[in-house]
């Protein structure tokens, strides 16, 4: 399906649950954020609905979040569920990886493809302080069980904070001797998850894809590597907006995705649906189109609208708007 700005839109991300097993401080305050009653979340049946609503209007792909989409219960089985759904080809998962070693057969065996996970520092130490109560060998496991269960592609998503001065060689280098794709995605301070969150970043943490591009090479080349060059038949498949590169032999590639250096909403293909079943048009914008009550209706054609007025709603660009009444634990992002 088309929006008003003739971009086609055929990618679906739906967040299953607000809750998560960590407290990120980029994502949520260290009591957690103010939890949805059970009856605000969406019914696994109501977004196996909605999953078939929205493939019935073109959505081809799905990618399930959170939070962290694996504390939901019946994860499993609404993978499945949106796996046998006609049109839909693909189901991805993006998650902190710590309960993927339990979990990854079935998830598998249920019809997940593709994995991202999330992984901002190399560190123990670091890790512990941004997660607040994670710990960096169980988020490694997962990434280790993804790979062995062959799901491909395995992504490592790290966002890259200047204050951080996170080892973005060491990271680059993981898609080296495995089939990884690391991608180093813009900070983006998104409502109140900076300054005033606690975090202390701030617009000078964010580092432009290309200084950042310019900072592994750099470091390649202190340590006797070759430079980053364009990815070839390495590439992995996705429907997001990250260039890939890629070393000399490399099993893997190194993605830079630039939300606020390098606009991509032209490339834009998706719609996102909040664990209490919000459309978002866009990741910047407020603006929200209640699809719960259609869905809790069994009114497939009022879910319909709702999904439809929200294309059409979609904005040309985000214009540098870089805010939300939102948490990003509640967003899905």
């Amino acid at each position: 399906m088309k929006d008003s700005h003739g971009r086609t839109i055929d990618y679906l991300r739906i967040s299953l649950t607000d809750r998560c097993n960590f407290r990120c401080v980029y994502c949520m305050p260290e009591d957690g954020v103010c939890q949805m009653a059970h009856d605000e979340i969406l019914r696994i049946e109501e977004i196996e609905r909605l999953v078939r609503v929205a493939a019935g209007l073109g959505i081809k792909s799905v990618r399930l979040t959170g939070g962290e989409p694996l504390v939901r219960k019946g994860v499993v089985d609404l993978v499945a569920a949106i796996t046998d759904v006609p049109g839909i080809e693909n189901v991805s998962m993006t998650t902190n990886g710590v309960l993927l070693p339990r979990m990854i057969d079935d998830l598998k065996a249920a019809g997940l493809s593709r994995v991202n996970i999330s992984l901002d520092t190399l560190d123990a130490d670091q890790f512990r302080a941004i997660t607040r109560v994670g710990r960096l060998e169980d988020t490694l496991a997962g990434i280790d069980a993804a790979l062995e269960a062959g799901l491909n592609p395995v992504k490592v998503n790290a966002v890259a904070v200047r204050s951080l001065d996170q080892d973005f060689l060491e990271f680059a280098k993981l898609s080296i001797d495995r089939p990884l794709h690391v991608r180093f995605i813009e900070y983006m301070p998104v409502g109140d998850t900076s300054e005033d969150a606690g975090t202390g970043w701030g617009k000078a943490d964010v580092i432009p894809s290309e200084e950042l591009f310019q900072i592994i090479n750099r470091r390649a080349a202190a340590a006797g590597l070759p430079s980053l060059r364009a990815a070839g038949s390495a590439k992995p498949l996705g429907w997001g907006p990250a260039r890939y590169f890629e070393f000399p032999n490399a099993r893997g590639t190194v993605g830079f995705i630039s939300p606020l250096s390098r606009h991509f909403c032209s490339e834009c293909n998706r719609l996102r649906v909040t664990a209490d079943g919000k459309v978002r048009p866009c990741l910047f914008s407020d603006d929200e189109y209640d699809v719960r009550q259609a869905l809790r209706a069994g009114d497939d054609e009022a879910a319909r609208d709702v999904l439809l007025t929200a294309l059409g709603a979609k904005p040309d660009e985000h214009h540098d708007k870089v805010g939300t009444d939102r948490k990003m634990s509640q967003i899905g992002g």
